[in-house]
């Protein structure tokens, strides 16, 4: 059995103090003399005596409790963006309440109230991948619950936000190719859903306007990131006319499900097809054939951003006098295959 935690009463019961008196000893105030204090605070440790947190907290207003509502953590970008979430908050003392939404609209509805429930001071949101209604954070307004939304943000004015610049990245990424000799570029995006897959393809078209090439929309194909629905755009772009010869995927989970299709159907990767993606995980030095380029997005630097900024947010009461928006620029990283 688990032994009974002791309390205030008990320690005043066995000195024939109140239990204000205790109180404000364990505290340190000012109008208990310092004998008096001494004692106390002996007695409390012989005890074992802790204070009650969630009762401190209460009396404070504060619960000193983040929630984080992350897609999936499998996927290396938000493990790494949680992590440095997480070191911050906890140097900041606070701690970090966590839920998966696993890319689902009605399981992220769910964990936002579940959020409200727990009396988070704030909340840290990526949104599902198909998630096109965003009452449940709207909704936290009115509880006074900050939240900040990182690297996939809803489409909305008044939010605070941190991302990373996708569209430069799209730009660069379609620059890299065309300087490789590639004029067909094709371009597999995620759910129109997302704000994200907009700006990449925003991106795309700059680069190819800029370069005086012609926008097909026939080379442009939205999955729902999945293998299966990778495999399907990809064979939808193979089988267009004038077939790409280059692809720049959604992420590079999404190319590499795309690179082992095109070796199913019997394409040799940098040869009849070359591939460049976004995120620049770690997965990439595991492939056989990983993608020419990534685009790096810094999850690390977006967490910590996103905290910070959180943060402020919640210690200053500036819930909705300015938006926060803080963009963090991407960067083009080049791999070397030698397996080509």
């Amino acid at each position: 059995m688990l032994k009974k935690s002791v309390t205030i009463k008990e320690i005043a019961q066995k000195l024939d103090l109140s239990v204000s008196t205790i109180s404000r000893a364990l505290h340190d105030h000012p109008s208990i003399s310092a004998t008096t204090r001494l004692k106390v605070k002996q007695i409390a440790k012989e005890l074992h005596y802790e204070p009650n947190q969630a009762a401190i907290h209460f009396q404070k207003g504060k619960t000193f409790t983040i929630g984080v509502i992350l897609p999936k953590l499998s996927e290396t970008f938000f493990a790494e963006a949680l992590s440095a979430i997480e070191d911050i908050a906890y140097r900041r003392g606070y701690t970090i309440l966590l839920g998966q939404s696993h890319d689902n609209e009605e399981k992220e509805k769910l964990l936002a109230e579940k959020m409200r429930a727990h009396r988070v001071e704030g909340l840290i949101v990526s949104l599902a991948k198909n998630t096109t209604d965003y009452s449940h954070f709207e909704q936290l307004r009115k509880y006074h619950i900050p939240v900040l939304y990182f690297d996939r943000i809803p489409p909305l004015k008044n939010i605070h936000h941190v991302s990373c610049n996708i569209e430069t990245g799209s730009t660069e990424a379609v620059n890299y190719l065309l300087k490789q000799g590639h004029r067909n570029i094709a371009l597999i995006n995620g759910p129109v859903s997302l704000l994200a897959s907009k700006q990449r393809k925003e991106g795309y078209i700059t680069a190819l306007q800029k370069n005086r090439l012609k926008f097909d929309p026939t080379l442009v194909v939205n999955c729902d990131l999945t293998e299966k629905g990778t495999r399907e755009a990809l064979e939808t772009l193979m089988a267009l006319k004038r077939k790409p010869s280059a692809i720049i995927a959604f992420n590079d989970y999404v190319s590499s499900y795309a690179v082992k299709q095109a070796v199913n159907i019997g394409l040799k990767i940098n040869e009849d097809i070359c591939f460049v993606s976004f995120a620049n995980s770690p997965i990439n030095q595991f492939m056989q054939y990983p993608p020419l380029a990534s685009v790096e997005q810094f999850p690390a630097i977006q967490g910590q951003k996103a905290i910070d900024t959180l943060l402020d947010i919640i210690n200053n009461h500036n819930e909705e006098e300015a938006y926060y928006r803080v963009v963090i620029n991407s960067e083009l990283v080049e791999h070397k295959n030698e397996l080509t």
